[in-house]
């Protein structure tokens, strides 16, 4: 369809709704490259400032944005630069001015392409000043599609959405277990998890949208949700947290001894349930499991800290400690973690500096959008095998004393040798099916726009098709069924029917939206802010230098005895042309 011809027909759609039912014009969205839709009586206009965009749609580039467009490379092309061509990447990783050039380019263009003062709520569909002040509810990246709208979507498919059951029954249900094609391990989708408890912390009791957190990596599963909390974890000796010796490992304290609200069923024996700084982590043994090790480095790191300042305080010696563990774990997240998501050949860098005399904003919101988004439960495993020892996800709920029972070396080892799940469809473990379904419904009560209206919003390009979402034809038929339209199609079910890119985890949306929210979340921590990115912060050239030189290997190496197992976001054996074939047998079942 021409552009001219768009535009014609996204103009008569808003005054057809307006006349016909009275609808709200901007229910088709018919401003573009982020214009916003203004209603004036029955007709709409659109407010284009500082968009570098102009026209009744804000679809007509200036002409310097022109030779912006032009000179840019849409989103594959970069991660097929950034994920091929090893030899060029070797250079430039070796070349320090030319790393730190590319790195300062992923800080800015990503980071900027989040809202920042933040925008919307999910109470109003324009700009309110609670948008800003309000911290107890999650910012919104687009707004709640508007109530008036003929259909749920705006004005693309059927005036009611299926039923989330039907939705998650048909497509993401798992059949048969579909291992990740990357190699990713157990380690992995466990770290997922216990990271993003630090900044996702929904208050549902009040409603989906509510908070209750500092929006940012706060390290508040190490150290608990606030400060009696953390006074019932602190030992108040040489900065140390409460621990207790088993086997002749460091292990969290019980209940017990440590007085902070944990989630274990009443039945569970008093001598099993072990206090840490996050309510949810006696849950699964993973989640126990880098518990116990942030709880053993903050304490490695008092050790250190003291014999560098033996004239400081308990409180000094814990505070900074803190503070130390805060950088070591933005490293690891940004070195380990986010450079196997984007499974670059060029090694992405932690540091703070490239953006110092920048104009950048160390403020940070966490987004609804980026919460929904981050729910990977298709990684999960359906069982671990821990040293020969097979348990099922059922047997590990809420057994934490499972890590204490083979010890952290045996099980660390064995989660980095264990295939993790493929983020897509027909792969949710049952467990976890009634977590997406109230998701989806969440999305719904929240008015999420659609799949495609995001996908516009991080400059990708809408989905044409269903087969062009699936890469297949079968479940594109059934989508097809459910929606009417592609352009219905909802947000977190868009992410997950979405077919993989090519030498990722995941569909190009997840990585595309994500990688802004994580970026930013991450360089806008004010540890990274040039007040206190420096030696003095962290107790010295010995604490900075940790923060440095941070990394998940280290992190486990340097808090177990003996010789360090497999510490891995891959697992070891990884080819993968090995699984490929049976990943396409399987999503044809």
């Amino acid at each position: 369809m021409g552009m001219d011809k768009l535009w014609r027909v996204t103009f008569l759609c808003c005054i057809t709704a307006s006349v016909l039912g009275g609808h709200n014009p901007c229910c088709s969205y018919p401003c573009e490259n982020n214009g916003i839709c203004m209603t004036r009586g029955d007709n709409y206009y659109c407010d284009c400032t500082n968009l570098e965009f102009y026209g009744k749609h804000c679809e007509i580039p200036t002409f310097m944005k022109k030779i912006k467009l032009f000179l840019k490379p849409d989103p594959e092309t970069i991660h097929s630069l950034l994920s091929g061509n090893k030899w060029l990447w070797n250079i430039v990783n070796n070349v320090q001015f030319l790393s730190n050039a590319v790195m300062k380019k992923v800080y800015t263009l990503r980071s900027d392409m989040v809202d920042s003062p933040p925008t919307y709520t999910s109470e109003h569909e324009y700009i309110t000043v609670d948008a800003n002040f309000n911290y107890s509810v999650y910012t919104r990246t687009l707004p709640p599609v508007p109530k008036e709208c003929p259909t749920p979507m705006g004005v693309w498919g059927k005036k009611e959405l299926p039923p989330a059951e039907d939705i998650v029954k048909t497509f993401f249900i798992r059949k048969e277990f579909i291992p990740e094609p990357m190699g990713t391990s157990a380690m992995f989708a466990y770290f997922a998890q216990h990271f993003t408890h630090n900044f996702f912390k929904t208050d549902l009791k009040k409603g989906p949208q509510f908070q209750w957190g500092g929006h940012g990596v706060d390290v508040s599963h190490v150290y608990g949700q606030d400060r009696d909390s953390e006074n019932n974890l602190r030992s108040f000796k040489d900065g140390k947290l409460k621990h207790q010796i088993i086997n002749g490992e460091e292990w969290p304290p019980l209940t017990s001894d440590a007085k902070v609200p944990m989630r274990y069923p009443k039945h569970k024996d008093i001598d099993k349930q072990y206090a840490l700084g996050h309510s949810f982590f006696g849950f699964l043994p993973g989640l126990f499991m880098y518990g116990t090790i942030w709880l053993r480095e903050h304490n490695r790191v008092c050790d250190i800290l003291k014999a560098e300042h033996p004239e400081w305080d308990d409180e000094r010696l814990f505070q900074t400690s803190k503070l130390v563990i805060l950088g070591e774990t933005i490293r690891i997240v940004i070195v380990d973690y986010v450079q196997h998501i984007s499974n670059y050949n060029y090694q992405l860098l932690f540091n703070p500096e490239l953006l110092f005399g920048e104009p950048f904003q160390y403020q940070n919101r966490i987004a609804l959008e980026f919460d929904h988004l981050y729910h990977w439960h298709p990684l999960m495993p359906d069982e671990f095998n821990i040293n020969g020892t097979k348990y099922t996800l059922k047997e590990f709920e809420y057994h934490p004393e499972i890590v204490v029972k083979h010890g952290m070396r045996e099980f660390v080892d064995s989660l980095s040798k264990q295939r993790a799940g493929m983020f897509g469809p027909h792969n949710h473990s049952p467990l976890t099916i009634p977590i997406v379904t109230e998701l989806i419904k969440y999305g719904r009560t929240l008015r999420l726009q659609s799949f495609n209206q995001y996908r516009k919003r991080f400059n990708l390009k809408p989905i044409k098709s269903f087969e062009e979402l699936t890469g297949e034809k079968k479940m594109a038929k059934q989508l097809e069924i459910f929606y009417g339209d592609i352009n219905a199609v909802e947000f977190y079910v868009g992410l997950i029917m979405e077919k993989r890119r090519h030498k990722t985890l995941f569909g190009p949306s997840i990585v595309e939206m994500g990688s802004p929210y994580s970026i930013k979340g991450l360089i806008a921590n004010p540890i990274c802010s040039p007040k206190y990115w420096k030696p003095s912060t962290f107790g010295g050239d010995v604490g900075f230098d940790l923060v440095k030189t941070a990394s998940l290997k280290k992190l486990f190496c340097e808090n177990m005895k003996g010789e360090c197992p497999e510490v891995t976001f891959r697992v070891p054996d990884y080819r993968e042309g090995d699984v490929l074939d049976l990943i396409k047998q399987k999503m044809e079942l």
